[in-house]
């Protein structure tokens, strides 16, 4: 089953000899083989199978199966133990958790998936949110901005030149929506009203955040809290 890992590392600004964070993304793809998949929808719980069979297209509840079933597999390996025993619920506004209690270790985790690549981030004891879209040209990416930018962000996007637009475009909404999902709200949250923190720690926000590119074609941003109780 592809996948690539990808490990983040900082510094606590606050204070500078204290490492903040350790994330850990892992990208995976979602267009696997029948029988890969099968194996996959062995892990699901009965809810998630069920889930599952309301997708409308053979293609969606694939990723779903494909995106769920890997998403246990990871957890069960960082938790040891077995990938259907992993206990998950959701947060106040719907944020894919752990169980309270159901984990010795305190593990964050957020997923995100663009057509067939799926991205998943884990952060002990911190928040953390990621989101990757795939990049391409766009014919409202203008009208899209002018109603979800904030005003600071509108402005950056409309200072790029013509051709750095659809990159500008993709860069500041997948920050964002890592933000949100980090906080918990997504896209519940009015997308004009928040101001996503700088590129980097935040300057004193109290939130870093990094974008990179996962894949060819594919714009992904991380959002990971500076505070909270991540140990090594």
């Amino acid at each position: 089953m592809p996948t690539a890992a990808r490990k983040f590392t900082g510094v606590d600004s606050r204070n500078p000899l204290k490492p903040f964070l350790y994330v850990e993304i892992v990208a995976s793809r979602l267009d696997l083989e029948p029988g890969a998949v099968d194996a996959l929808a062995g892990l699901l719980r009965d809810d998630e199978r069920q889930r599952a069979c309301r997708f409308r297209f053979a293609r969606d509840r694939r990723r779903y199966v494909v995106a769920r079933g890997r998403l246990r597999q990871l957890l069960g390996a960082r938790l040891g133990t077995h990938p259907r025993s992993v206990a998950l619920t959701c947060g106040a506004h719907g944020k894919p958790c752990l169980a309270p209690g159901s984990a010795a270790m305190d593990l964050r985790f957020n997923v995100s998936h663009s057509g067939d690549l799926a991205l998943f981030a884990f952060c002990r004891g911190r928040e953390v949110g990621v989101d990757v879209e795939a990049v391409g040209p766009m014919q409202d990416n203008d009208a899209v901005a002018r109603h979800f930018f904030s005003r600071s962000e509108l402005q950056a996007y409309r200072a790029l030149p013509p051709r750095d637009r659809d990159l500008g475009f993709f860069t500041c909404w997948t920050r964002k929506e890592a933000y949100l999902k980090a906080l918990g709200g997504g896209l519940q949250s009015p997308l004009s009203e928040c101001d996503v923190p700088p590129e980097g720690d935040g300057n004193g926000t109290g939130w870093s955040l990094r974008s990179f590119w996962p894949s060819p074609g594919h714009a992904a941003a991380l959002a990971v809290e500076l505070g909270g109780n991540a140990h090594q």
